[in-house]
């Protein structure tokens, strides 16, 4: 599948659900994935690095997963954080429907799917966990980045998947110039061909 079909609002072919069972959380759970949108046959391998390296989210605030895809990363989220509000958001307008449909079959009341602009623009989010569109180019991840990122409330971090031959490094020093002087950039690990980035925002 070209990259550019699932960044797409409305994916070309029929929305068919599909059934997939997958683990997120430590437990198995039964989700609906579609074609037309990132990684429908299962966990990507960025994905499943990221949700095993990382820390967990804060268990209060707003949390944040960008590019939600079918939402293994949101829901994982709202599993290990009940008492926080998720928000998934994404471009793709099947991705958003799956998710929502997921998150309520899983009984996950905290999580919630819609397009960037859908959400509140005064909220700051305590933790942000990504495996970011990389293949959608640099001038538009950079953007996406660059509205989202600022968003950390005081003391929280983002942890952004990224593969190596995909430009992390840049990516790294990137952020840590374009980001002003209240947030660090890290490479906390590395795992396979992928790096895991941290952007934190300083406590106030």
């Amino acid at each position: 599948m070209e990259s550019a079909h699932y960044f797409s609002a409305q994916p070309a072919g029929p929305f068919v659900r599909k059934p997939l069972t997958v683990e997120l959380a430590g437990a198995t759970r039964h989700v609906h994935t579609s074609s037309g949108i990132f990684s429908p046959d299962g966990i990507d391998k960025g994905t499943a690095i990221l949700l095993a390296e990382v820390p967990p989210p804060s268990p209060q605030g707003n949390l944040l997963d960008i590019g939600c895809g079918w939402g293994p990363i949101a829901l994982t989220m709202g599993l290990m954080a009940p008492s926080a509000q998720v928000h998934a958001v994404d471009v793709n307008e099947r991705c958003i429907v799956l998710t929502n449909e997921n998150a309520q079959s899983l009984g996950l009341p905290n999580v919630k799917a819609s397009l960037p602009h859908e959400v509140d623009p005064a909220v700051e989010f305590d933790t942000i966990w990504s495996n970011p569109p990389i293949r959608i180019g640099k001038a538009e991840l950079h953007t996406l980045l660059l509205t989202w990122l600022p968003r950390l409330a005081p003391g929280g971090s983002a942890w952004l998947v990224v593969q190596k031959n995909l430009g992390s490094d840049s990516l790294q020093r990137w952020l840590a110039t374009e980001l002003d002087n209240t947030f660090s950039v890290s490479r906390e690990s590395t795992s396979k061909s992928f790096r895991i980035l941290r952007v934190r925002k300083a406590s106030r």
